[in-house]
């Protein structure tokens, strides 16, 4: 039997990372969605000046022109508003599963912090998995991040998608507790498989 030994990142070293992905993926999405919010916002201000000027110039269809064009316009938000929610989901779904597949086995938030994601062996995880794990936190998410927040109280310190995904998130420098102000045996654990 192998026998690996691993120290699992805490759940606010993993808060820390997840904070810096944020950033740096909001980022991403405001510059990629942008020019769709401009083209809009333009689209808004053309439609409110249009409408004053049909409402001084044809007072009978007045009434009738803002039942069709303010339906229209709603359904354009709606619209719009689905586009970016699509758009920004898979920006993050595409940034986690191939960042935490790739050969570095983490998002830049998480290099930052020293930590990686590995399967139950501590190896690479595929890109299948990956995904599966980053939908998982849509789940961990939508139950009052309780998901989250159990990476804080299991032995392996896994929140539920890492659980789901069957993987772990462990610590890339082995020695960093021990450079750090003792060495905590509480996250050291070995896993025979």
């Amino acid at each position: 039997m192998e026998q690996h030994e691993f120290h699992y990142a805490g759940f606010w070293r993993r808060f820390v990372a997840y904070l810096i992905d944020q950033l740096l993926v909001g980022a991403v999405n405001f510059i990629i969605l942008l020019p769709l919010y401009l083209i809009f916002g333009l689209g808004i201000f053309a439609f409110e000046n249009f409408e004053s000027f049909e409402k001084f110039s044809n007072v009978n269809s007045t009434v009738q022109f803002e039942d069709e064009y303010t339906a229209a316009f709603v359904i354009a938000i709606i619209f719009v508003a689905l586009i970016v929610g699509a758009i920004s989901i898979i920006i993050q779904w595409l940034y986690y599963a191939l960042m935490e597949s790739s050969s570095k086995q983490a998002t830049l938030g998480k290099m930052a912090l020293g930590i990686k994601v590995t399967d139950m062996n501590g190896n690479r995880i595929s890109f299948g998995r990956a995904t599966g794990r980053y939908f998982g936190k849509i789940i961990s998410g939508l139950i009052l991040n309780i998901g989250y927040i159990m990476a804080a109280f299991t032995q392996k310190k896994q929140a539920l998608h890492d659980l789901m995904a069957n993987c772990l998130v462990i610590l890339t420098l082995p020695n960093y507790q021990q450079h750090q102000g003792g060495y905590n045996e509480s996250s050291q654990n070995t896993i025979t498989s």
